[in-house]
């Protein structure tokens, strides 16, 4: 996210298109290629004795996997770049392959790293990770190009060496790789510190028990990303790409959501457990519930209510013609974060399985809404799917929840909160002015008001939390 502007304001729509589209892929292939070992390590590391057997067996599963998916996609790399339409570019489908391959491979001893306590070390890597993409990103994108469009420049002869701009967007997945490699690199004291034992029986029981989350995570990727993939195969080739990148840069301002969800998530859930044996722990999930509402749809809100100078950060005028997909998305991932929220009931009764059902039950929404749409109305069909998959598991899960495991959420003041958000929202576009300076004014006073009306009907539950 941070990166979007650096992105959309070097690199036109269809060349965005390739990057939207190639990470759809990466995030499919990373669920494929990890198979739900991670999980599957915490769990047996709990029961086994052999701790470290699980270890090794978990890790050299994937090493062996993960290698052959690179050597065997490196060699129909040609075939592959022209089934998913990246024609010409066989290279990024070998870089993407060595991305993919060695990620999966740093999965397992990221999770010992957890499942030891190693909070630090786990941080310092994934922070290096993180600042190595950026660092490079901004080195070959910003600087490089810079020093190669100057043609007096001392650093020119050097820069000529090392920078081609006809590469373009793949440096963003050379930035990329270095940072894979770099991380796998660090890692090495958790791969090659231990002894390589490969128990076959305690491999068939970790199988067993990672299949049905494999699953799960591939119907979850189909709700995340499938769009993104289906825009390029649906839609004309011609523009299919730049239609791709345009629907990738505006959906990443809904991420601002999902940033507070999975933060949300991150928190709430151990919370959740714990609370679960305290005297009635459903009205405190209720309250949480609502609390969670009326920051999603003050995030809404605020989001929607300055777009006029947030939409500058999606890129330039072509890639902002498609931000009226951001209120939809923004919606969808306000009911994806509901759902999380009432995904208690199945963990607390111990019938994740129902889980796994929801997620496949959005999965089937989104592939036949996403089919019948993006051929008539393009992306926008994409935000549409997005939207009713979310709000229809939320629902399902609403219901089932109250036969499972029943909890009182305060239905009137949820719906209240939603509904009028999403009202102030429809009341900016009809007072909207030629004056920018004068909506921004109106609108964050709308804002105000919004949360001055929260204050009045929840300060007294707001001051008796103790």
């Amino acid at each position: 996210n941070l990166l979007l502007p650096l992105y959309t304001y070097n690199f036109s729509p269809e060349e965005f298109g390739i990057n939207t589209s190639a990470y759809a892929y990466v995030s499919f292939l990373l669920v494929l290629l990890t198979y739900g070992m991670e999980t599957a390590l915490f769990k047996f590391s709990q029961s086994e004795i052999d701790k470290e057997k699980v270890y090794t067996t978990s890790l050299i599963s994937l090493m062996v996997t993960s290698l052959s998916f690179i050597i065997i996609t490196s060699l129909f790399a040609t075939s592959i770049s022209k089934s998913i339409r990246f024609t010409g570019h066989p290279e990024y489908v070998v870089w993407f392959a060595i991305i993919i391959g060695t990620d999966a491979m740093a999965a397992v001893p990221f999770a010992k790293l957890r499942e030891m306590g190693k909070a630090k070390r786990f941080a310092m890597i994934k922070i290096i990770n993180i600042c190595v993409y950026i660092g490079l990103n901004l080195f070959f994108i910003l600087f490089c190009k810079k020093i190669y469009e100057t043609p007096h420049s001392s650093l020119k002869p050097l820069i000529d060496h090392i920078y081609n701009p006809k590469i373009g967007i793949g440096y963003i997945f050379i930035s990329n790789l270095i940072a894979s490699v770099v991380t796998l690199l660090m890692l090495s004291p958790e791969i090659l510190r231990i002894k390589f034992v490969f128990d076959s029986p305690l491999w068939k029981r970790m199988m067993r028990y990672a299949i049905p989350l494999l699953i799960a995570g591939l119907a979850g990727m189909v709700n995340e990303t499938l769009d993104r993939i289906l825009l390029t195969h649906l839609l004309p080739e011609k523009n299919a790409m730049a239609q791709t990148g345009i629907y990738g840069a505006c959906y990443k301002v809904s991420i601002i959501m999902t940033i507070f969800i999975q933060t949300f998530r991150f928190a709430a859930e151990p919370f959740f457990f714990s609370h679960s044996k305290e005297k009635d722990p459903q009205k405190t999930y209720a309250d949480i519930m609502k609390y969670f509402v009326i920051v999603c749809s003050l995030i809404f809100l605020a989001t929607l209510l300055n777009m006029q100078w947030i939409q500058y950060f999606v890129g330039t005028e072509e890639f902002r013609t498609g931000i009226k997909v951001v209120p939809i998305l923004l919606l969808a991932n306000l009911f994806l974060g509901i759902f999380y929220n009432q995904s208690i009931w199945y963990k607390l009764t111990g019938q994740t399985h129902y889980g796994a059902l929801l997620t496949i039950f959005g999965a089937i929404i989104t592939i036949a809404l996403n089919f019948y749409w993006i051929p008539r109305i393009g992306y926008m069909g994409c935000a549409w799917a997005t939207l009713i998959c979310y709000a229809s598991m939320t629902v399902a899960s609403y219901f089932l929840g109250n036969k499972h495991y029943p909890v009182n959420y305060d239905l009137k003041r949820i719906l209240g909160y939603l509904g009028l958000s999403v009202t102030l929202y429809f009341i900016s576009i009809l007072i909207k002015t030629e004056f920018t300076a004068i909506n921004l004014v109106l609108n964050n006073l709308m804002i105000i008001g919004f949360i001055v009306v929260v204050w009045k009907l929840e300060i007294k539950n707001i001051l008796s939390i103790k």
